[in-house]
C-alpha cells in the first residue's frame, strides 16, 4: 500500500513497542535502537568460546566455562546491518530543514519533539508534528525561517518511529496458509486467547507452533520482505540475554500488515529484503533462537495502529476453503 507523504491527526505519543528512536543535536543524529521481545532480529555482537572440559573434551559454547580456564573465543558474523530511520538537519540558504530518511521497504510513522531552537523560528502551535515516509525514500518533515544574525541556527530534537502506516487495516482477500509445506502437520501450542509469554498487544494474536528444527517454513500471504535476521544461532528463556537473538523475516502485504516468521534456523533464510514472495513460496527453515524454550515457529500479523505495533486475529486455510481459527492444543495442518 502507498503511503502519502502527509501530516497525520493526532497528538504525538511514544510507545514501548517502538523499533527505534533517535536524538539530534544541532543536526547531528545519535541513533539508539530499542527492541521488544522478537520483533526485531538485530542481535549484539555474538561470540563462540571454545575449551576443554574435565575429560579433556573440546566444548563449543556461546558461553564461557563456569570456571577459569584457557578460552579461544571466535566472534562470529552478524550479519548485514539492519535498515534504519535517521532524521537529519540542513541549512539551505535560510532555511532550516529536517529531513527523514526511510531505509526499509516498508512505510515508517515519524514522530518528532523540537526540544531547543536557537535563531529558528518555531513551528505553529497547531503544527502536526507526525508524518508517514515512504519505503526506501526521504522526506522533508519541516521547513523552518532562520532568524537572527548572529548565532548559528541549530537544533536540539528527538524524534520516535514505527513501522507501518496507521491508516491501514487488516484486509486479507483469503484465509492464511500455514507456514509450512503442504500435507504437514504440526501442534499449535500457544494462541489467543492462551498468551502465557504473548502478553503485549504485538504478540496477543501470535502463533506458537512446534515444528523440529529445519521443517521449511512457507509464506502464509504474499507480499515484500523488508527484514531479515539471519545469523542468530543461540536460544534461552532469558529475555535480557536472548530476546534480540531471533532469527525472523517481516513480509509486507498489499494491506499495510506486515507478517513475522521468528526464532528461524542460522543461516537458513533463502530471501532478502526487498524480495517479492508469493503465498506458498519456501522463505527459511525454522530453528530455536531468540527467546524460545523449545524449537518452533512465532507467526504473527501486525499493523501499526498508531505508534503502537498490534497483532491482529488470522485464520488459516482448511479442507474445502474452510477457515480453521487456531487454538493452543490443535494440530494445524497445510492445505
Amino acid at each position: 500500500m502507498k503511503s502519502e507523504k502527509q501530516p497525520m491527526a493526532g497528538g504525538a505519543q511514544k510507545s514501548v513497542s517502538e523499533f527505534g528512536s533517535g536524538i539530534g543535536i544541532s543536526g547531528v543524529h545519535l541513533t539508539f535502537a530499542i527492541t521488544v521481545l522478537i520483533i526485531t532480529g538485530a542481535a549484539p555482537g555474538q561470540a563462540l568460546y571454545k575449551y576443554q572440559d574435565e575429560n579433556g573434551d573440546w566444548i563449543f559454547s556461546d558461553r564461557p566455562p563456569a570456571e577459569e580456564q584457557t578460552v579461544e573465543i571466535r566472534e562470529l558474523p552478524t550479519g548485514t546491518r539492519p535498515p534504519t530511520v535517521t532524521i537529519t538537519t540542513r541549512l539551505v540558504e535560510r532555511e532550516f530543514q529536517f529531513i527523514a530518511r526511510n531505509d526499509y521497504y516498508a512505510p515508517v510513522e515519524v514522530v518528532l519533539a523540537l526540544d531547543e531552537l536557537t535563531n529558528i523560528q518555531y513551528p505553529a502551535a497547531d503544527q502536526v508534528m507526525r508524518w508517514i515516509v515512504d519505503p526506501r525514500s526521504e522526506f522533508k518533515l519541516l521547513a523552518l525561517p532562520a532568524i537572527g544574525d548572529g548565532q548559528e541556527p541549530a537544533a536540539k530534537f528527538r524524534f520516535i518511529s514505527l513501522l507501518g502506516d496507521p491508516r491501514s487495516r487488516h484486509n486479507p482477500q483469503q484465509p492464511y496458509r500455514a507456514p509450512f509445506a503442504i500435507a504437514n502437520d504440526f501442534r499449535i501450542t500457544q494462541a489467543f486467547p492462551v498468551g502465557v509469554t504473548h502478553n503485549t498487544a504485538d504478540s496477543r494474536y501470535a502463533v506458537d507452533i512446534a515444528m523440529p528444527i529445519g521443517t521449511d517454513i512457507h509464506a502464509a500471504r504474499g507480499g515484500v520482505v523488508f527484514e531479515v535476521a539471519s545469523t542468530n544461532f543461540r536460544g534461552g528463556v532469558d529475555p535480557a540475554r536472548d530476546a534480540a537473538a531471533a532469527n525472523i523475516v517481516r513480509i509486507l502485504h498489499d494491506d499495510g500488515t506486515h507478517a513475522v516468521y521468528a526464532h528461524l534456523n542460522w543461516n537458513s533464510i533463502r530471501v532478502q529484503p526487498g524480495d517479492e514472495v508469493e503465498r506458498g513460496e519456501y522463505i527459511a527453515d525454522s530453528g530455536n533462537t531468540g527467546f524460545s524454550s523449545g524449537p518452533h515457529l512465532h507467526f504473527a500479523v501486525l499493523r501499526n495502529a498508531g505508534m503502537r505495533m498490534e497483532s491482529v486475529p488470522i485464520v488459516f486455510a482448511g479442507p474445502n476453503s474452510a477457515e480453521i481459527g487456531p487454538a493452543a492444543g490443535n494440530t494445524l495442518t497445510a492445505y
